[in-house]
């Protein structure tokens, strides 16, 4: 059985049931913020939990929301066809632009930039890394990652994954987790010592996209592109459960250690997958919520407990559907009573 820590006049460690968590509450959209000014392309979402602040990686650059006044700020950055936006220690920023294989350094405040870097092909996903104090840049099209040092504002190696990377996520101790999307299997890498490790399958898993961890309980789950999701011990890549149903179109699994609950957001169907984990290490998909077509990403404020989903109207196209310029969104959901 799991434990957590609690304030009870002393600090003490209790173990509960998880029916004794608000994660046990339905999810619902409560509020959306609307911005709807010309491109509605966007990828990844973060949130910067020291200066309040959500980014969002757009089609031109990158929008910032101040989650306590609501104020959005269109283009706090410029940048080309931007995937992904990490939050660093001392209020700077790193944005990855997809189509000048350059990632962009700056404040994420006033938007200041401090420095371009040239990164692989394709840069997408990123993660820091508290332990080496570097940010992983995943290259979609080269099959690894830029090291990039925030600090020095300059790339300082490059890692090969072996396949088309996707969404890495960091376990506070040094290793480095990233689904493999073309090999349906997740890679291991030493931060510190900048190499691979190996990788840990995916069974039941075709075109594994999404990554999500729960640091304390050292569980990823993955979400694959046929509907299901897999669970696995981030130590050994033991199987924990599979062919756990979802929605098509994940692409972030967003974990909430308040509500012990993976959140999988599913942009084709528009829904929301929560996926709960009881004190026992049992994953159980109890809810599927209702979001918008298009909100396949997002990002969780640890301090309210709400969840943020970017999305946009979408049409068709010849090459398949698009989103409407115009009608950018973020939609904000909460625990329900």
């Amino acid at each position: 059985m799991r434990c957590r820590a609690a304030l009870a006049g002393l600090f003490a460690s209790v173990c509960l049931s998880p029916h004794a968590f608000a994660g046990q509450r339905n999810m619902a959209v409560v509020k959306t913020i609307a911005h709807q000014e010309g491109d509605a392309r966007l990828d990844y979402a973060s949130i910067d939990g020291v200066s309040r602040r959500l980014y969002v990686a757009r089609g031109f650059g990158v929008t910032a929301v101040d989650l306590d006044t609501g104020k959005v700020t269109r283009q706090l950055v410029a940048g080309q066809h931007v995937h992904a936006v990490i939050p660093l220690p001392g209020g700077r920023a790193l944005s990855t632009n997809g189509d000048t294989n350059t990632a962009t350094l700056f404040d994420g405040n006033s938007g200041k930039v401090f420095a371009q870097i040239d990164t692989g092909r394709d840069p997408d996903a990123a993660a820091f890394d508290p332990v080496s104090g570097l940010v992983f840049v995943m290259n979609a099209k080269d099959g690894d990652a830029t090291l990039i040092d925030p600090i020095g504002g300059k790339a300082v190696g490059r890692v090969s994954l072996g396949g088309k990377p996707q969404f890495p996520v960091v376990d506070g101790h040094g290793r480095l987790f990233v689904n493999i999307e073309d090999q349906n299997k997740t890679a291991v890498i030493d931060t510190v010592g900048r190499k691979i490790l190996g990788s840990y399958a995916l069974p039941g898993c075709e075109g594994p996209a999404a990554l999500g961890i729960d640091s304390e309980s050292a569980v990823l789950v993955a979400a694959c592109a046929n509907r299901t999701a897999v669970a696995i011990r981030a130590a050994d890549g033991k199987v924990i459960a599979q062919h756990l149903p979802i929605d098509r179109k994940p692409d972030a699994v967003i974990f909430d250690a308040a509500n012990w609950s993976f959140y999988i957001p599913c942009g084709r169907d528009g829904t929301l997958a929560v996926i709960s984990e009881s004190n026992d290490g049992a994953l159980t998909v109890r809810a599927s919520v209702s979001t918008a077509v298009g909100a396949h990403t997002g990002a969780l404020d640890s301090k309210t407990g709400r969840l943020y989903l970017p999305t946009a109207d979408y049409h068709l196209t010849f090459s398949g559907i698009a989103p409407a310029d115009g009608t950018f969104r973020i939609l904000v959901l909460g625990l329900q009573p």
